[in-house]
């Protein structure tokens, strides 16, 4: 069954047309009305032919589909398709085997979020889903995500995504791995997000005139403030477009140029480094150039790589690596 958005409107589209008991459809109405349909949600002509609108109905009358029960009446040359019984609909239909699959597969990758109140969910429509369709969860795992389910912290993200909701103002007890003591830090909280398989809550503290970073790893407790909530204007979707990672030091975009050894251009071409990354070739030498804020991230990006990527510019990050690089051989 295709799954894209077209197939869909053709065949609820279809299913309306079966319906109809006041109009007949032959092969070309069938094929203008879906072509409206599309034409009508996306402003695209999708140019649907009568193959395609053949190999729809013979999807529908299929147990992959729907088992319709379609009339094909002849009058002249021509063929009408009609539902045999008009109060059928694939809209009134359960779940076929196909679609319940197709379901689990999504809910398996939603089961990543288990722990947060709004996914609660979930567990109860898997087990509605194996009695209706006798889907036993398979022994064989067929696909993973990385993670680190035994992080400490992960228990406040159901607190954290609510506060983030309901807007409301946390009371945080912090403990820095650079010191001992813990501090309190009143925060509006704004945004989670995963790094590195690490999780970090986005805020605004009083203490601090920019956006604040803390770590879920580092919380010893939350407790919820009777402050009134600040809202920011800060579109997330595109705050850390300019950064690899979570720590934005700065507003400052440079320009990163890296000489990569050449055995390194099929990874690097097919996991950039970053989204502004372009590869230039130079007397047969490779240089990348990104167009991004430095920060610890990018340092420890570019170190993972060891000997095949050296930094030509800027100069104040060539001297950040060389200081770096000087200490690691110390310890060797």
């Amino acid at each position: 069954m295709s799954t894209n958005k077209h197939a869909i409107i053709r065949y609820q589209t279809l299913d309306k047309c079966f319906r109809n008991s006041g109009r007949n459809y032959a092969i070309e109405d069938l094929v203008v009305e879906c072509n409206k349909a599309i034409y009508e949600y996306s402003g695209i002509n999708d140019g649907v032919k009568k193959r395609q609108i053949y190999e729809d109905i013979r999807f529908m009358e299929s147990e992959q589909g729907w088992n319709i029960d379609l009339a094909k009446n002849k009058e002249g040359r021509r063929v009408f398709y009609k539902y045999e019984n008009p109060k059928f609909s694939i809209s009134n239909q359960p779940l076929n085997e196909t679609e319940a699959n197709q379901l689990r597969e999504a809910l398996l990758t939603l089961d990543r979020f288990k722990g947060l109140p709004q996914y609660n969910w979930i567990n109860e429509l898997n087990t509605r889903l194996e009695a209706s369709f006798n889907l036993k969860q398979k022994s064989d795992v067929i696909i993973s995500f990385e993670e680190n389910e035994y992080l400490k912290g992960l228990e406040y993200i159901p607190e954290l995504y609510n506060a983030i909701l309901y807007k409301k103002v946390l009371n945080i007890n912090y403990k820095n791995f650079k010191t001992e003591i813990s501090t309190n830090i009143i925060i509006n909280p704004y945004y989670l997000k995963q790094f590195n398989m690490r999780w970090f809550l986005f805020g605004k503290s009083e203490k601090y005139k920019i956006i604040t970073n803390l770590a879920l790893d580092r919380i010893e407790s939350i407790e919820v403030s009777a402050q009134d909530y600040v809202a920011t204007g800060i579109d997330f979707n595109e705050y850390f477009d300019d950064v690899i990672g979570v720590t934005i030091p700065s507003d400052k975009i440079e320009n990163i140029v890296l000489k990569i050894d050449n055995s390194l251009i099929p990874y690097i071409t097919t996991k950039p480094l970053h989204g502004s990354q372009k590869i230039k070739e130079t007397c047969s030498e490779f240089e990348v150039h990104l167009k991004l804020i430095p920060n610890y991230e990018l340092e420890m990006l570019i170190l993972s790589f060891g000997e095949k990527i050296q930094v030509l510019e800027p100069t104040n990050l060539v001297e950040k690596l060389k200081k770096r690089i000087h200490k690691m051989k110390n310890n060797y």
